[in-house]
């Protein structure tokens, strides 16, 4: 594993290298939209920006960031294209992933850190035991940042000699696959609401021989403790992307309100109460929003820096990262729904970010970790009930 010297390779350098890279993004997120996917030329920007390398410890080479100054330049990426902040969330699993596999491994898999990971995570296929590993097969959906991937995820159930696996709780077995891209059919059934550019396909993987080494388990990391060792790891950063769109359409409604008139009277915009109340308000909900998902997170990566375990974590401190992770997203939601209607007509136009963004914010609210079932995933573990999604709260079993 090689570290490419000219890279920013620290948290205050890469976050300085993508905020200098968004007026790039901005300029052509049209682009991005309509080709539903990264261009090339975009996501070299991204990995020039040491995007992809955020995720490695530094014992790799890497700068070893934590879940917040992680989640800051997802901010700052999404903040120039929400695609390109999308894509750089998942992109940069690379590093996280590493800490799960055997260092051999690593060092064959990643001869730098820059390499893309992307995929689906869930047990989508099947994974047959045979001598050295398993025989893969199974079609995901939603792999974003696919189309630019150096490795592709997979998540299997495995099987020995056609019988499922199961775990001393009678629970299946479950363990992620990377595979080459060249070993995946992509299937382009991308066109979405929003985040067009993320190149989300679903894939087909059939039959390919994986190794045990290119195989992990959330279960078991190999090379760390600590804060990157719980299996929520790479979900952390997620409210990122949903905070930086909200950021830019703040500012974007902003500025028009500094100089707009209304036709009819003639009056400015900045002395319109209605336009002064809806800004005051979008903003207050944005900081709440904001200091919460950061002050979650800061908290959860301090008590197991300093060696705590997630058993050892009281209930409510077990279910903050995930719930202000979900208020983020709907709470982008609502922020970008408010300012659309504030500008009324002027967002209607495709010529519109504003657009853009609602119809992003609206797709990201439909992944899992913007659902019901993490609510309800919450409200069961802080009573004693049965979670329906207990990965959010770093439960395996």
């Amino acid at each position: 594993m090689t570290t490419l010297d000219a890279r920013p390779n620290t948290a205050e350098e890469i976050l300085a290298a993508v905020e200098a890279i968004v007026p790039e993004l901005r300029a052509r997120s049209v682009e991005i939209e309509q080709s539903r996917r990264l261009p090339a030329e975009v996501v070299e920007l991204m990995r020039d920006a040491g995007v992809f390398r955020m995720g490695f410890a530094k014992e790799f080479g890497g700068p070893g960031l934590t879940s917040v100054e992680q989640t800051r330049v997802i901010e700052a990426l999404a903040y120039g294209d929400t695609s390109a902040g999308w894509c750089g969330m998942v992109g940069m699993d690379t590093g996280l992933f590493a800490g799960y596999l055997p260092e051999s491994a690593i060092r064959e898999m990643f001869p730098t850190l820059d390499m893309v990971t992307a995929g689906m995570l869930f047990a989508a296929g099947r994974a047959e035991r045979v001598s050295g590993g398993y025989r893969l097969s199974g079609r995901w959906s939603f792999g974003s940042g696919i189309t630019h991937a150096d490795w592709v995820s997979a998540g299997a159930h495995t099987y020995t000699g056609g019988e499922k696996d199961v775990n001393a709780e009678g629970n299946p077995n479950w363990r992620v696959m990377l595979v080459r891209p060249t070993e995946v059919e992509l299937v382009d059934n991308w066109r979405s609401t929003g985040l067009a550019g993320s190149g989300s396909l679903d894939y087909v993987i059939s039959d390919v021989f994986v190794p045990e080494a290119h195989t992990f388990s959330f279960a078991r990391p190999r090379n760390r403790t600590g804060p990157l060792s719980v299996p929520d790891l790479q979900m952390r950063k997620m409210p990122g992307v949903a905070l930086g769109a909200a950021r830019a359409a703040l500012d974007f409604a902003r500025d028009i309100a500094r100089t707009k008139v209304n036709r009819l009277t003639g009056a400015p915009w900045s002395d319109d109460c209605r336009v002064q109340f809806a800004l005051g308000e979008c903003e207050a909900d944005f900081a709440e929003m904001r200091h919460a998902v950061y002050g979650s997170l800061e908290h959860r990566w301090s008590r197991l820096e300093a060696g705590a375990t997630l058993d050892g974590f009281t209930p409510d401190e077990r279910v903050a990262t995930m719930l202000t992770r979900l208020k983020a997203f709907r709470g982008a939601r609502s922020i970008v729904r408010r300012l659309y209607d504030l500008l009324a007509t002027t967002s209607i136009y495709k010529s519109s970010p504003m657009d853009r963004w609602l119809r992003d914010l609206e797709t990201m609210c439909q992944h899992t970790v913007a659902g019901d079932v993490i609510v309800q995933s919450a409200g069961a573990y802080l009573v004693g009930g049965e979670p329906r999604f207990p990965l959010a709260l770093g439960i395996l079993d």
